[in-house]
């Protein structure tokens, strides 16, 4: 996680204007940025992020 921006806001919103852009799922992102989902998860839940599958996109 190392190439993605480490303020939780910032990393909010590059992850869902990716989830947006290009992957249909949290996983698809994960599997090709070679990111720990669960890593990913906790580090957004943290700031008060929940990813929605249904609607793609953490809020």
């Amino acid at each position: 996680m190392d190439n993605l921006p480490h303020d939780p806001i910032m990393l909010f919103s590059y992850v869902n204007t990716m989830l947006r852009d290009r992957y249909e799922s949290l996983q698809q992102l994960c599997d090709d940025l070679d990111i720990d989902k669960d890593e990913l998860e906790k580090k957004l839940m943290k700031a008060g992020f929940i990813y929605n599958p249904e609607t793609n996109q953490f809020r």
